[in-house]
């Protein structure tokens, strides 16, 4: 299960100045969790797109302007433990 919550059409690096970045996030086990880290990150000033790959818990974030730190926040705040960047 993919869940994708985008602010704009485009894919990351489909923009100038727009980066893509791929987190581990360990502890989601449902679409529910999905839904929750994806709320959460999306919230982050400067994320333009969230992919979430429930299987291998890999949380991919586009935009620009936003920091490791940030995203780390937004992960716990939605209950769930960062392990890690790709």
């Amino acid at each position: 299960m993919t869940a994708e919550v985008t602010a704009e059409a485009s894919a990351a690096g489909g923009t100038a100045g727009k980066v893509g970045k791929v987190y581990s996030v360990s502890g989601m086990t449902c679409g529910h969790c999905v839904s929750s880290v994806s709320g959460e990150i999306g919230k982050v000033g400067g994320v333009t797109g969230v992919v979430v790959d429930l299987p291998t818990g890999a949380v991919t974030v586009s935009g620009a302007g936003f920091t490791d730190e940030e995203i780390h926040a937004a992960v716990e705040q939605a209950g769930y433990r960062l392990a890690g960047r790709s």
